[in-house]
């Protein structure tokens, strides 16, 4: 399917610009780009208190993006007892939430939300 090409590609790209790269080379600059990611993590963890932030995330397209996002970084995304399935719990340096994790997120997030918005027109003016 060409929209889902064009939207992976789109990924790829978006996590490039988080690792803070501009190489345009398909699976090896997203591959490089995620583990310069982790790195980063490694380094933060190294100088900072690690905290556990709470993310209410209501749309399930755009929770299993986080979990899947936190899970790429080696990030353990769980719910204590009792939450509700909205809520995603995340163990990380501040810095790492703030700066990366959540910006990548919300970018990632629009692009989707983009792309899904874009199928749903494709499919009504098919239909």
């Amino acid at each position: 399917m060409l929209l889902e090409g064009t939207l992976i590609e789109k990924l790829r790209k978006l996590e490039a610009l988080y690792a803070g790269t501009a190489v345009e080379g398909e699976r090896e600059a997203a591959r490089r780009a995620a583990e310069r990611i982790r790195e980063r993590l490694e380094e933060l963890r190294g100088r900072e208190q690690e905290v556990v932030l709470a993310y209410r995330l209501h749309d399930p397209w755009s929770r299993k993006l986080f979990v899947a996002l936190c899970r790429r970084y080696g990030l353990t995304p769980y719910r204590e007892h009792g939450q509700r399935y909205t809520t995603v719990l995340v163990r990380a340096p501040r810095t790492f939430h703030d700066r990366t994790l959540w910006p990548e997120f919300k970018a990632l997030s629009a692009e989707l939300e983009a792309s899904l918005d874009e199928l749903v027109i494709v499919a009504v003016h098919a239909g």
